[in-house]
Order: C-alpha cells, then structure tokens, then sequence
C-alpha cells in the first residue's frame, strides 16, 4: 500500500513538474508578442498553450529516450521498486523545487538544465549505494554540449539576423517601439510575431514536452517494469517476424562478407537468444521481460555496428534494411503510451496559462535598457523557433529560456551595442545558469540519500 501511494506522488508530481514548466519556459514564448503589443495576454497566453499541446502530442519521443538513457534503467529494473521510487522523487522534488524558486525570482531558468542536473545527481546518489555505472557520461556529455552551444548560437544568430533586417531589409516599421495599448503593429509584421510566437509555442512542448513525458516513463519502468520495460502492445508474430527478417538479412551480408563472418555470426546468436527470450516476456514476468528487453537493447546495438562498419561490403539496399530493422526492433523498448504524451501534452498547456507573468516581464523588459521593438521580437523568436526545431528533429533537449534570452540579448547588441544590455539581469540569467546544475545535482543526491533511508 505505501509503494502505492509513493507511485501516485509520483505521477502527481511529473504533472506539476511539466505544469511548472509551462508557466515558467512557455512564458518565453509569449514575451515578445504581449511586449510588441501584437496580442494581448488573454489571447496570446491559450494560443501558446494550445500550441505546447500539439508539439508535445504530435512531436516524437526522441528527445524523451535521450533523458531516459542518462540514468541506470537496467540496474533499477533488477532492484527492488522502492529503490527506483527514491530516484523519481528526489529527480521530480528537486527539479520543482528550483524550477519554483527561480519562477518566484522571475529569473528565467531552463528546466532542462534543472532536470538533467537533478538526474545526475540522482544517478551519483544511486552509484554511492550500488555501485556500477549510475550516469551516462557520453549521453550526458552530448545533452550538456546541445545545452551549452544552444544559447550561444542564438545570440550569434539574432545578431546576424538583426544586421540583416537593419542593412538590407531596411523596413522602417520593424524598428517601431510600440507605446500604449493601441499602438499595435501593421498587419504584416503582427502576423510575422504571431507566426514566430506560434513556432516557439510548438517547438518547445517538441523538445520540453518530451522531457516529461521521460520522466512519465521512468516512472512507470521503476514501479511497473513488467509491464513498461517493453512495448507490450506490438504483437509476439510481428515481433518473431522482424527477427527472422533481420536475421536472413545478417545471413545474407555473412554470405557476402566472408572475411568477417565471425563477427556477423555473432549476431545471428543474438537474433536467435532474442528469439528464445520472446516466449518469456509478458506483463506480469519482470525478470522474463527484463531479459528479452536486454536482448533486443543488444540486437539494435549490434545493427548499429554493422551499419558503420565500413569494412563491410553493403549496397545500399543492404543498408536501408538495416537501418528499417534496427528501427522497428528500436520501438520495442523506446516507446510511450498516447496517454502518457496526453497527460503531459494537457499539463504543459495549463501551465502556460497561469502564473506566466513574472518570467514575461523579466524577458520583455529587463534584458536590454530599451521597451523591444518588433524586429527584436521577431528576430529572437525566430533563432529560437529553429535552433529548437533542428535539436528536436536530432533528438536533443535545449533551453527555451536560454536560446531565448540570448536571442533578445543579440538582438539588443544589434540595435545599440553592449551599452544596450541591462547588466543586472543579465547578471542574475547567468548567476542561476551557472548554478542550476550544481544545485539541482546536490538537492538531488540528498534527496536520493534522504528517501533511501525508507528503503
């Protein structure tokens, strides 16, 4: 009964962290076109939202597999459900506890750096007690990299953008500082800030939508793993069929490869023991299904060998199945429910529409020293829109709050130089990104150390 109770905390609180998350990112998506007067609050506030819906709904799991990948899934499946309940709570406690922290400060904070500091230190914490690998450093090296790089590239894109805009577009109107409530835009630069609010809107419940739902989903691998550890819904004979499919083909590149047979030989072994391990797997078997997952996690890895192994003689016919194979066979154990990209999808959407406005005004108001005119609206809406596009479509979570406030700061720089920066917020921006990681990693690893005494 209390694991029970733990696991509802649990699903309550991946909710209120994506709530906290829409209220406190989304804000950055809605700054602009309040600030440049192209749509009032009430208007704009359930457009974004309704917008974060449909990017977490329609948007793909990658980005929710590359969280998942950072903490130690196949330790935890073979440890009591008590030990993974103390991970979700000290991840979940500690990435709100910042998120609302800084939100209450009004300082724009990524929630992605939140979540995957509290994620390694959860990790560390779980390293101290059972040993083994309890982070993945390469996984967290390639999101810290996305995570890093992001901003910078937004400010030096807003810049170039901006330059664009004042040296050969020339359009005096784009530089009009709105005053008042009726001093709205023309219709044209309106629909372009309306457009690019939309595409920030979508794009970020894409990329941080996903994040929940890796969290919803890490949830229901460390209570219920039987049951989540593998896509039970894809029948046993498509799953059979696969494997025999891939296996002719392995056959086939073996019989064209004979120099390195040993290695594709290997392989079929694999193919056949996930084979014998797919009898095993069922909905209420964690042991049984723990191993077919194993399997399948080492047939798709072996794949992906084959597939960069130049060595090899394939044509590209060979390397299109190849590819097919190791995808289909991938959907096995990265997958998430629609009810889980749902329950996230309407969280996030909420959120977007309560307690928007203190990160609103800090990202309208106190980057630069001037009120934001429409072509730094649009400008850094647009760097955001697609540098958090392009980390969507490789699987990559970034910072809507960072690539955001460094695109405004660009296009500041842009229209007046350095002098044109409010110091003091920038000040406090950097003073919590710096912190952020830090932070989360240690409230997380107490956290982690504090439930585990219940364990």
């Amino acid at each position: 009964m209390p694991l029970a109770i733990i696991f509802l905390v649990c699903l309550l609180a991946v909710v209120g962290f994506e709530f906290v998350n829409g209220f406190h990112d989304t804000a950055n998506a809605v700054a602009t076109v309040i600030y440049t007067k192209a749509l009032k609050p009430v208007i704009a506030i359930p457009w974004s939202g309704f917008w974060n819906f449909m990017g977490v709904f329609t948007g793909g799991i990658a980005v929710a597999m590359g969280i998942l990948k950072l903490v130690p899934l196949d330790a935890l499946m073979n440890l009591p459900i008590g030990v993974g309940a103390c991970m979700v709570l000290a991840v979940l406690l500690a990435s709100i506890a910042w998120n609302l922290g800084t939100w209450y400060l009004g300082i724009p904070c990524s929630s992605s750096h939140t979540m995957i500091g509290a994620m390694i230190g959860a990790g560390l914490a779980f390293t101290w007690y059972y040993g083994g690998k309890g982070v993945n450093w390469g996984k967290a090296e390639e999101i810290g990299l996305s995570l890093i790089l992001s901003p910078i590239i937004g400010f030096g894109l807003a810049v170039l953008l901006m330059y664009f805009l004042k040296h050969v577009i020339k359009y005096h109107a784009l530089f009009h500082i709105p005053h008042g409530e009726n001093d709205r835009p023309p219709i044209i630069i309106r629909g372009l800030l309306i457009t690019t609010c939309t595409l920030v809107s979508f794009f970020h419940g894409s990329n941080d939508g996903q994040k929940g739902v890796g969290l919803l989903m890490l949830i229901l691998i460390a209570f219920l793993p039987a049951k989540f550890a593998v896509n039970h819904n894809i029948p046993n004979s498509k799953i059979l069929f696969q494997l025999n499919q891939t296996e002719q083909l392995i056959n086939h590149l073996a019989t064209s490869n004979q120099d390195k047979k040993s290695n594709l030989t290997e392989l079929i072994g694999k193919i056949q023991q996930a084979k014998i391990h797919l009898v095993l797997k069922n909905e209420t078997d964690k042991h049984g299904t723990y191993k077919f997952r194993k399997q399948i996690e080492e047939v798709t890895a072996s794949l992906a060998v084959v597939e960069k192994n130049q060595s090899l003689v394939l044509s590209k016919n060979d390397t299109l199945l190849l590819s097919q194979s190791r995808q289909e066979l991938t959907k096995l154990f990265e997958f998430a429910p629609l009810w889980v990209i749902l329950i996230i999808s309407i969280s996030l959407g909420l959120g977007t529409m309560i307690g928007w406005k203190r990160i609103v005004v800090t990202i309208g108001e106190k980057i630069g020293n001037e009120h934001l005119n429409y072509a730094q609206g649009a400008t850094s809406e647009i760097v955001a829109a697609s540098t958090i596009g392009l980390s969507t479509a490789f699987g990559l979570p970034v910072s809507t709050t960072h690539v955001l406030s460094s695109g405004i700061a660009g296009a500041m720089v842009a229209s007046g130089g350095r002098g044109n920066l409010n110091n003091n917020t920038l000040k406090n921006i950097g003073l919590a990104w710096v912190l952020t990681l830090p932070v989360s990693i240690i409230l997380a690893m107490a956290l982690f150390m504090l439930f585990h005494l219940f364990v």
